[in-house]
């Protein structure tokens, strides 16, 4: 029971659910990915994604410097996962979080990064004169 309950807070929190609904349209999306759909501060979304890793929902894996998140496979909550999936297509937030994942997933992550940390973070490889 205690881990259902942990799978349902977790689940409650509209951001979280924004996540997960994102996981179900993408094998795999990158913290900078979900940040930038979120439009919150990345310690905030690695709060939300570690929520979500914890209650058995979300996997990660780390490739370079990159952490890319993905729905469990085998996934137990698959029927749960379905049921949220339908009783949130029509809705207009949805549609809009569907429509700025194109737009978010059609950028190199590094690209992604600068625009939302600075050229600190991922410098821009420079040609040589």
């Amino acid at each position: 029971m205690d881990n259902t309950l942990t799978l349902l807070k977790a689940l409650s929190d509209r951001n979280r659910l924004r996540i997960v609904l994102a996981l179900t349209q993408y094998e795999e999306l990158c913290a900078c990915q979900i940040t930038e759909l979120l439009q919150v501060r990345g310690a905030t979304a690695s709060r939300h994604l570690s929520q979500l890793t914890g209650c058995g929902l979300l996997q990660d894996r780390k490739e370079g410097r990159w952490v890319w998140f993905r729905l469990l496979e085998a996934n137990r909550h698959q029927p749960l996962l379905h049921w949220l999936h339908s009783n949130t297509a029509a809705s207009a937030e949805y549609r809009h979080d569907k429509q700025r994942l194109k737009q978010i997933t059609a950028m190199d992550p590094a690209a992604l990064c600068r625009q939302q940390r600075g050229e600190t973070c991922c410098p821009s490889e420079s040609l040589p004169l």
